[in-house]
């Protein structure tokens, strides 16, 4: 079997029950998915992941993950992340004890001056390559254009997500802040699944804060990372 499609396999082992819901709304502030009570995991840990990613991607090689101990909610997950380049990071929500991925996200931020361009190219080689990883049928230019789709329905938007079968897809664009692209796994029914077929979501929320937080740049650019 192709290591393509042992990875899609093994992605989807651990989704079953209902659907998680999208998020969670309060008077001023949304849950994101992922740290609601019972968010499903991916079914491979943090290093399963990075090895299959660059094993995958030889050219966009992703670096050890380290944690970030200044994490709000260490008590419920385990928030790590790799430096990429200066402007260019991936951060990754882990389930505690066992390390299995919760949310995958790579974050760009954005620079000026001529070599903007090239340094946008890249973060998006790796967002498309993400989408690869736990989309293995997909091909490159499949997932460059589902990737620039998103991100032009997500663009503006805090929180835009996309569900398509057991992934969820996200774009968080805070402008001059950064853009953040992140995959993560949602639970399905049994009936679902025996379908065989999950009808597409979309969901858009906006606000005066991020509405979802993926990552604490602050500790990505204080220099905590190699």
């Amino acid at each position: 079997m192709k290591p393509g499609c042992t990875l899609f396999l093994l992605l989807f082992s651990a989704l079953t029950a209902s659907i998680t819901a999208h998020a969670q709304l309060s008077s001023s502030t949304t849950t994101a998915p992922y740290l609601l009570a019972g968010s499903p995991t991916f079914d491979l840990s943090i290093s399963q992941f990075r090895e299959n990613f660059n094993r995958q991607n030889p050219d966009l090689p992703l670096n050890e993950f380290r944690a970030i101990e200044n994490s709000r909610d260490k008590a419920n997950l385990t928030r790590a992340a790799s430096k990429i380049n200066e402007n260019l990071y991936a951060s990754t929500a882990l389930e505690r004890g066992t390390l299995k991925v919760k949310s995958m996200q790579i974050t760009w931020l954005p620079i000026q001056g001529p070599e903007q361009k090239a340094a946008k190219a890249k973060a998006l080689e790796y967002m498309a390559a993400i989408i690869r990883t736990v989309a293995p049928l997909l091909t490159k230019e499949q997932s460059q254009k589902k990737l620039q789709k998103m991100l032009i329905a997500g663009k503006g938007k805090h929180y835009y997500a996309e569900t398509e079968g057991a992934v969820r897809y996200v774009v968080a664009d805070n402008g001059e802040k950064g853009l953040t692209f992140a995959v993560e796994p949602i639970k399905l029914a049994l009936s679902e699944i025996w379908k065989g077929r999950i009808d597409d979501k979309k969901q858009s929320l906006s606000g005066d804060e991020s509405l979802y937080c993926f990552t604490d740049h602050a500790a990505l650019t204080s220099g905590h990372l190699p």
